[in-house]
């Protein structure tokens, strides 16, 4: 089923986007929402830009909702226009995935995706019915890109769309993914954290100490490929590194996290913090009064018996399972496909730090590692008149990376008001991976 309503296409003002929503049955009884916004440039029509699918981390962190208003949608949460929106650049296609997510639901509990393969193919569903009901989309420039969790699952949707378009079951024009502070291979990541931390003053001897420790113990669980053990330990290993870095946030080392009450609940008390701390983090009051208040009166089409983020933390916890698996070997296969893959990092992002993503990078098979990695990377900057550098960029063949300065796990925005928002040099690497700018 596709639903398409008339009360959902918008378009007030020649400066605002066209947007239209809807739901695609992706299973009996699994239900997933989308939100398209057409690009919004001034000179330019939608069909000469192209279309970005904007996947969300968590897993169970909204697109629609977290990604749409915190980041890169037209508006912000106080609904006042974004000037670093990414509909400057591409028309945006939000989709809460895994179903559960956001404004997306499962009518039976039995039916909440427990793995990468459940949700690659729920997406492949959804893109088969978006690609064949919007025709005007088929042959723009397709691209994949994604944040923290969002990026596993880009890498696997990536494979399958690709091989779907050489079957021809899907019509698409689909150009690549781009993979930011993405959980590819998260042990690579827990191994990262004592030394980056370390090297940042944020961590003493007796602290890298511990948490060099707990991440050997989570190293252990993943090499004897108990992986739900190794998320339950990736859990007290955060919870080391508060207790020695005085709550150090893990999207964005130069502030603090602010801790939250103990759960009395008789369960799996690391993976209601982790909960807590990766997937509620993303639905603050602020943001759940909005989406549930006036966005879900202007949508008109949800359920009365769904409430934003009501499924999320089952979302959460029936991925648990599948959470710590690495998909290095995912982008081995699309660089051999010859898919376009670009890495994004924020500096000050502890949770998928840069060294960690430099470390499962070091480990591709792909034949051109060499040659990549010998590239002098380039300074970047947001504009010619500009004398900070905002980024590093390097790129070889259909492999590139970029090291976003000053940013922390979300490169598009101002987390717990930090001033580190990247929003302008985000908005430039977009159109590099989009090859509209050099």
């Amino acid at each position: 089923m596709f639903l398409f309503l008339p009360q959902g296409v918008v378009l007030r003002q020649s400066q605002e986007p066209k947007e239209v929503w809807g739901y695609v049955q992706v299973r009996s009884k699994a239900h997933m929402f989308w939100w398209l916004y057409y690009a919004n440039h001034p000179t330019k029509d939608f069909t000469e830009l192209p279309l970005i699918l904007w996947l969300q981390g968590g897993p169970g962190a909204s697109g629609c909702g977290f990604g749409n208003f915190e980041e890169i949608g037209p508006l912000d949460k106080e609904m006042k226009p974004r000037n670093t929106t990414w509909l400057q650049a591409a028309s945006i296609l939000f989709v809460d995935n895994p179903v559960g997510t956001g404004f997306s639901y499962v009518d039976d509990c039995s039916l909440f995706a427990k793995n990468l393969t459940t949700v690659v193919s729920d997406m492949m569903v959804f893109l088969g019915e978006f690609f064949r009901c919007r025709t005007e989309f088929q042959t723009v420039p397709f691209y994949i890109f994604s944040e923290s969790y969002g990026g596993k699952m880009a890498a696997g949707i990536a494979l399958e769309l690709h091989e779907a378009v050489q079957k021809g079951t899907i019509k698409c024009n689909f150009m690549g993914t781009a993979l930011g502070d993405s959980w590819i291979s998260p042990l690579d990541s827990v191994l990262s954290w004592g030394p980056y931390l370390y090297s940042t003053s944020l961590l003493d001897d007796n602290g890298l100490a511990e948490v060099t420790a707990v991440a050997k113990e989570i190293m252990d669980a993943i090499n004897k490929n108990q992986y739900g053990l190794a998320t339950e330990l990736w859990g007290k290993a955060e919870g080391v590194i508060e207790e020695n870095t005085d709550n150090v946030n893990f999207y964005n080392i130069m502030t603090k996290e602010v801790p939250e009450m103990k759960s009395n609940e008789q369960e799996n008390l690391h993976l209601i913090g982790l909960y807590q701390r990766h997937v509620k983090n993303m639905h603050k009051d602020s943001l759940n009064e909005l989406m549930n208040g006036p966005i879900r009166k202007k949508l008109k089409i949800i359920p009365d018996c769904v409430k934003w983020g009501g499924q999320s933390r089952d979302v959460f916890e029936n991925m648990a399972e599948d959470f710590m698996k690495p998909v290095i070997y995912i982008v081995d296969q699309l660089l051999a496909a010859n898919v376009n893959v670009t890495v994004y990092n924020g500096q000050l992002d502890l949770i998928v730090d840069t060294m960690g993503q430099e470390a499962w990078i070091r480990k591709l098979k792909w034949p051109n590692l060499d040659q990549f990695s010998q590239q002098r990377w380039k300074a970047l900057y947001v504009s010619p008149e500009s004398t900070e550098t905002a980024a590093f960029h390097k790129a070889y063949e259909n492999f590139a990376f970029f090291w976003i300065l000053k940013a922390g796990h979300m490169v598009n925005n101002i987390l717990l008001g930090v001033p580190s928002d990247q929003g302008e040099m985000a908005l430039k690497m977009v159109r590099m991976v989009t090859q509209q700018q050099h």
